[in-house]
């Protein structure tokens, strides 16, 4: 399945959703609709995120598997929570 675009690739905006569908009853919702905050977050930011859950939140373990440096580790989450601070405070 493709990936959700977040952004509008003419003028980089965020992008909304607009029309909801069902695939299995074909129950179509229209309206606007705004990506929920981590979606809104950069496609590698998401990566990120993901691997750090996948590796139960562990810093040292997320540095090991990605051969970074802890304190690059660290600094990247403040920056992904400074970014979701940032996202609800526009909300």
């Amino acid at each position: 399945m493709k990936k959700l675009p977040t952004l509008c690739p003419a003028c980089q905006s965020q992008l909304s959703i607009k029309k909801l569908s069902c695939t299995k009853c074909n129950t179509e919702i229209e309206g606007s609709f705004a990506l929920p905050g981590l979606l809104r977050l950069s496609v590698d930011d998401q990566e990120f995120i993901l691997q750090f859950v996948k590796c139960s939140g562990s810093l040292k373990e997320i540095a090991r598997r990605l051969k970074l440096s802890y304190p690059t580790v660290r600094n990247r989450i403040d920056d992904i929570i400074n970014q979701i601070k940032s996202l609800e405070n526009q909300d």
